[in-house]
This record gives structure tokens, sequence and C-alpha cells, in this order.
């Protein structure tokens, strides 16, 4: 017996959505057949693929690997077809969670841009401005192949130790000194430099982390410095209009995009002594898909004129 093309689609939407029935609803088919396809994968590799449970099933680490194996000889396949067979391609997915980054949506508008300038015509591309921690438990579960977070001296060990407890990587995109995003109406907008005695008297925003409420998940850097005016915020859209509305302040990597945001929103370099390290998280054992790799391509295009190490160098 060898494993089908058929049976590596049906792993991959298996694991996409990590449910049997509901796999077998999207792929048309019964459940129990879905089950035996499965089943035979495990049968002729020799190995458990998927963790069953009550809640549903989510892949071993065996699994992961197999998956980023079957995601490749699929979309090579397809890539087979339909240069020499006229075979319409298939639809072409990719998830990914970010923290609240103007960059990581600019990047994703130029991917899709990109995809669709190459002619593909049908795809599904998620992405989700997420807290920290479900960035982590998105890419460990693979509901995303890449997540997008920072670190810095004072959440590094911490997140590292994470990362390595849930066979994450952490890859460096680019070092940035602390800025402030302001409204341009804000006084703080006509200063060359801040420092956090400017900031006393404005309200700081911060992006709240639910249940997982720990400084080492904080968004912003300094987020254990006292502010007696604090403010946090669920969303993007919603900082923006605050800084606006209520003259607020939030600490980031001082990456704006103008083409998103307009000429409403400054930067200013904060006058503080700490980076901060933005980088993307994997699996270990994931190979990464052509349209993920497509966005970060994209991604890096972006952030790279804001990298201190490019700027040492140069």
């Amino acid at each position: 017996m060898s494993i089908s093309l058929q049976q590596l689609k049906y792993f991959i939407e298996v694991a996409k959505v990590g449910s049997i029935n509901q796999a077998a609803e999207q792929l048309y088919i019964t459940q129990p057949s879905l089950s035996k396809a499965i089943k035979d994968i495990e049968i002729e590799v020799g190995l458990s693929l998927f963790r069953r449970s009550s809640r549903g099933i989510s892949l071993t680490a065996d699994g992961t690997e197999f998956l980023g194996y079957a995601r490749q000889v699929v979309e090579q396949t397809d890539l087979l077809e339909a240069r020499w067979l006229d075979k319409k391609p298939s639809r072409k997915l990719c998830a990914i969670s970010t923290q609240h980054y103007a960059f990581a949506v600019n990047a994703f508008v130029n991917m899709v841009k990109k995809t669709e300038a190459a002619g593909i015509s049908e795809y599904e591309y998620t992405l989700r401005e997420a807290r920290t921690f479900e960035i982590i438990e998105d890419v460990k579960s693979l509901r995303s192949e890449l997540g997008i977070i920072y670190k810095n001296s004072y959440n590094a060990s911490v997140i590292d130790k994470i990362l390595r407890e849930n066979r994450l990587i952490f890859h460096p995109l680019f070092v940035a000194h602390p800025h402030i995003f302001v409204s341009s109406t804000n006084p703080l907008a006509q200063k060359k430099r801040v420092t956090l005695d400017d900031l006393k008297d404005f309200p700081r925003l911060s992006f709240e982390q639910g249940e997982q409420n720990s400084f080492y998940f904080s968004e912003e850097i300094l987020s254990t410095e006292y502010a007696k005016k604090d403010i946090k915020v669920g969303d993007r859209a919603t900082i923006f209009n605050l800084m606006i509305g209520l003259n607020g302040y939030t600490i980031s990597s001082g990456v704006v995009s103008s083409d998103l945001n307009g000429d409403n929103i400054v930067s200013i370099p904060l006058d503080v002594d700490d980076c901060i390290e933005i980088g993307w998280l994997s699996r270990k054992e994931f190979q990464l898909s052509e349209q993920a790799q497509l966005y970060l391509a994209e991604l890096q295009k972006i952030v790279t004129p804001h990298d201190r190490r490019t700027q040492k160098t140069n």
C-alpha cells in the first residue's frame, strides 16, 4: 500500500480544522471514510500523527513534520498539473497570527497583491491580530503557519522558555529602538525625542491580554512602569482612535504605515536604554508554504530599513 495524493489532501484538511467531523463536512465525505483514510496513513508510516481526545484531534510532533512534507507534495503536484496538464490550480491557503503591528498588515496587503498579480484567482488567507499567548498557541497548534511577536531584555527569558517547551523557534526580523505613536495633533508630536517624564500627563494606551494578563506577555515595553492614566484596549483601530481623541500614546517599534493609517499618526523616538527585537515564530519541524514564504519576503522588505543592526553596518 502507498499514500495517495487524495489522502494527503484529507490529512491537510483534518490538521487545519482539528476535527474529523468538521473536515468530513468540508470535504463532502462521510466521517467513517475520512477516519479510515487517516488511520491508513498512520498505519503506512507506522506512527501516530494525531492525538485524539474528547475536544477533537491535534497533531503529534511526528504529525507536524509529516504535515510540512504533505503540503510540499500537494503544492508541487498542483504546480506540475497547472503547467503540464492545464489544470486549474487549487485554492491557496495561508494563516498568520501577529501582535498589533501596522507593518504586519502592510506586508499582508503586499502579499495578497502579489498573489493576484501572479494570476492566482482563488485563495483563503487569514490574518489574526491576537494576544501574545494566543499567537503562541496558534503556531503551536498550526492554526497559523507563523506568528509575529517581540522580545526585549525584560521578557526574553520567559518567552524563550515557553517557546522551547512548545517546540517553537523565534526567527529575528529586526531590532528597533522604542518609539511612541501619537496623534499628529498631540503636543508631543513637535518633539524630536520624548522622555518618560514627558509622557506622565498623557494617557498610556496598551493592548489587554485577557486571562494571560502577565507583564511578560505585554505587547509594549516598560509595561511595569507606573502610569497615572492607563487605558487598555482590544484592537489596533481603537488604539489609534484614542490617540486622536484623547491625546494618548502607545510604545512600539516606530514602524508606522502611512499607506494604511494616513498622516494622523506619527512616530517619535523614546529616550530609554532598551531595544525591541521583533521576530516570527514557527514550529520546529514545519516547512512553510509558498504563500507564507512570500509573506515573509514582503515583511522583510518593509522592516529592513528600520533594523538597527542594518544601520550599524551601513
